[in-house]
Parts: structure tokens; C-alpha cells; sequence
């Protein structure tokens, strides 16, 4: 299954990318906090935080010090995840730079 957890985050657009390199760098984070980091508008991080949350890459709990709001944060295996990120974006810049 791992394999194609991996496989599905190379085909998320660029801002699930980006939320999820936001959320490495930065750790745990609301809504807000990742939009307010990433420059990306609410409804693009929302819809982005969907995508990760369907492969298993980022955990949605509850933010205690605003129970309105929701604390995303990544999964354990992200970091595997992170490396075949890593790995296919240098293959793919490599091959479409002549």
C-alpha cells in the first residue's frame, strides 16, 4: 500500500506540495497558520489538506486552545513520503531542462 501512497502524492497539484513542505517545516499548524505560511487562499489549502488527508499523509486533530479550529499535522510516514517528493522533482526538472 505504500507504494501507492507514494505514487499518489507525485500526481497532487503543487499547492498539496507546498502544504505539505509548510507543514514539515513548521509542524503542527491550523487552517489559518498554513494559509498565512503558504500565501495560499483558504479554499486552496482546504482543498489541498483534502487531498493529503486521502493518502494518509497529514492528521487532522482537534486545536485545544480553539476547539473551533482543526490542528493539521503529518503522518508518520510523511517522511518517506517527503524523500519520493524530493526524488521525482529532481528527475522531472532534470528531464524537461535540455
Amino acid at each position: 500500500m505504500a507504494g501507492t501512497e507514494e505514487e499518489s502524492l507525485d500526481e497532487l497539484p503543487p499547492s498539496a506540495k507546498l502544504v505539505f513542505k509548510v507543514l514539515e517545516y513548521n509542524g503542527p499548524l491550523t487552517q489559518k497558520g498554513i494559509v498565512e505560511e503558504s500565501m495560499l487562499s483558504a479554499r486552496t489549502v482546504r482543498y489541498a489538506l483534502e487531498r493529503l488527508e486521502g493518502i494518509d499523509i497529514v492528521d487532522e486533530d482537534v486545536y485545544f486552545a480553539d476547539a473551533r479550529q482543526n490542528l493539521y499535522q503529518l503522518t508518520d510516514g510523511a517522511p518517506e513520503q517527503e524523500a519520493k517528493v524530493k526524488a521525482d522533482g529532481g528527475k522531472e526538472n532534470a528531464c524537461c531542462v535540455e
